[in-house]
């Protein structure tokens, strides 16, 4: 029987996606689609609250675009379904933490649906790489999302050389969150997740909006649309029960329990 490339485990609020195809978690149009089926189901359950992206095996966390699947007919330019490629970096109203826990290689597309989450954690044999430039093509969404996230001539050395870099640098200039051994990687990501999905989820959601409206806006011009809850999670979030309970609860001196609501 062959096993799943893509397979999910829930537990309470978290769910948990697991890329596996060996031997390099290539990524082929046909799980490009499924990952963004799953990525669509996560964001439209009400039930989960944060999601958890890892993959299979220690060698490799994604290698990125699927070479030997282009070779036998999967065009780089075909239907990577519903999110794009990897099912994550187009998917729209995503308002729900997503983490990545990086595993050895993590590089060309691979490092690219690693940017597409909201927080990274790596173990210390991860290394990461935006080999495009040496095969004569560019790295697209990396070259639009890393000069944001960390200072634009690092992005670019690494752009426009395809070096390695590991998890010293990374965390150097704030790509990832935190280094752990391979062996913990899996627990320290859980550890966070289970923080995550003790808080307040329409604050998540209306964090992310905020986050990915305002990134080409004017400070004041995005400040306004918050301000006049011109956002829908922004809305949703200030009429919401929960508003109401985490006011309550710190009068009270309590722990607040957040419904969504």
């Amino acid at each position: 029987m062959t096993q799943p490339a893509v397979r999910t485990r829930q537990e309470g609020h978290i769910l948990e996606v697991t890329l596996d195809r060996p031997k390099a978690n290539a990524i082929d149009l046909a799980t490009s689609r499924l990952l963004g089926e799953t990525f669509m189901a996560y964001r439209d359950d009400p039930a989960l609250r944060v999601a958890i992206l890892r993959a299979e095996g220690d060698r490799f966390f994604c290698a990125g675009w699927d070479l030997k699947a282009a070779a036998t007919g999967d065009a780089v330019d075909g239907d990577y379904g519903i999110g794009g490629f990897g099912g994550l970096q187009e998917l729209g109203n995503l308002n729900k933490p997503v983490i990545a826990a990086i595993n050895g290689i993590c590089c060309g597309g691979g490092l690219e649906l690693a940017l597409s989450c909201d927080l990274l954690m790596a173990s210390d044999n991860a290394t990461f790489a935006l080999p495009e430039i040496k095969s004569g093509t560019v790295a697209d969404a990396a070259s639009i999302k890393l000069p944001k996230r960390i200072p634009y001539h690092v992005a670019m050395d690494l752009l426009l050389t395809g070096r390695w870099f590991d998890t010293t640098e990374a965390l150097h200039w704030g790509l990832i969150k935190e280094v752990c051994t391979p062996e913990t990687l899996l627990d320290k990501t859980w550890e966070l997740a289970r923080l995550l999905a003790e808080g307040p989820p329409l604050v998540y959601a209306a964090i992310k909006e905020v986050v990915r409206e305002a990134e080409n806006m004017r400070f004041q011009d995005a400040l306004n649309r918050v301000s006049k809850r011109q956002l829908a999670t922004v809305d949703r979030l200030y009429s919401s029960e929960d508003q109401l309970e985490g006011a309550r609860a710190f009068a009270e001196k309590r722990d607040p329990v957040w419904s969504g609501r």
